[in-house]
């Protein structure tokens, strides 16, 4: 079983360091646009809003966007914090914290 694992994280390791590799290598051929070139700046953030936003407001497969959403409050208060301080550290700390509050302390 530890062999598995190891051999799995390995292999995912691999693969992402190819995929990067290949499209850094294919980057620096190409003549790319400056225009294109500077889209490039909004792919990280799109794939990051793609990832979290399914989790804020669908946890259990189904919209909810009440004062239950315990994803959505901690999200929403996260993302205040980012805004108001820049500190990526913090937000993470504050989101996680969030969640621990309203878990243990409020039941939800």
């Amino acid at each position: 079983m530890e062999a598995e694992i190891i051999g799995l994280i390995t292999g995912m390791a691999v693969l992402t360091f190819f995929t990067r590799f290949a499209f850094a290598v294919i980057f620096k051929k190409a003549n790319i646009s400056r225009k294109s070139s500077a889209m490039m700046i909004y792919v990280p953030i799109a794939v990051f809003t793609t990832i979290i936003v399914p989790t804020l407001f669908l946890p259990q497969e189904k919209l909810d966007i009440s004062i239950n959403n315990e994803y959505l409050i901690a999200g929403l208060i996260s993302l205040l914090f980012a805004y108001k301080t820049k500190n990526l550290v913090g937000t993470v700390i504050i989101g996680i914290s969030v969640i621990l509050l309203l878990r243990f302390a409020f039941g939800l």
